[in-house]
């Protein structure tokens, strides 16, 4: 028998000594269907947009929270570096100020009972961390 090469229109696999045309993932002929690529920049586009708005929306969450616990851990730091000669009740409100040298103390007097430089006003928990309250005008 005669091995003579095929004509390019004709798909055969000289390994395997057979047709394999409809095995192939491309078009093997002129008739066929035009492959064309999807454009997806677009979608891509779109998606990164959306990734972009939702970690620049958790960021903000993480770096308010951050914040918060900071200013929680100075007002505790604080308070528990101040002065003051009884032991908090929990759940009770008591008032922290400044006196001369910057030295600060915790009262139960409130604010307009007293002429020291008012620093706010803190509510000892049941984990005995102060939380700040906030006064209403």
């Amino acid at each position: 028998m005669e091995d003579r090469k095929k004509p390019d229109q004709v798909v055969f696999n000289t390994d395997t000594n057979r047709y394999d045309a409809a095995l192939k993932p491309y078009a093997t002929n002129v008739g066929a269907p035009a492959i064309r690529t999807t454009d997806t920049s677009e979608w891509k586009n779109r998606s990164i947009n959306k990734l972009n708005h939702k970690v620049n929306a958790r960021y903000r969450e993480i770096r308010l929270a951050y914040e918060a616990l900071i200013e929680e851990f100075e007002y505790n730091k604080l308070i528990y570096n101040a002065e003051f000669a009884f032991e908090p009740n929990l759940g009770e409100v008591y008032h922290l100020y400044k006196k001369d040298r910057n030295k600060t103390f915790l009262s139960i007097i409130a604010p307009e009972e007293c002429s020291f430089k008012f620093l706010g006003s803190f509510r000892l928990n049941t984990d005995h961390i102060w939380e700040k309250i906030v006064q209403r005008s």
